[in-house]
């Protein structure tokens, strides 16, 4: 039962670290265009050579 003193923290803060990484990925317009991302991954067309 010791354990659980590391481990609940331990997990709280990965919890926390993966909400903070959901956050700055909302804030830096990650989920901008969903749709149009589902519309260029059923694309045939492949660039040869893509854009950076």
């Amino acid at each position: 039962m010791e354990i659980l003193a590391y481990l609940i923290p331990i997990s709280l803060g990965l919890g926390g670290l993966g909400l903070a990484a959901f956050f700055w990925a909302l804030k830096h317009g990650q989920f901008d265009d969903p749709k149009g991302d589902g519309a260029r991954f059923l694309n045939d067309d492949w660039d040869d050579d893509p854009r950076p």
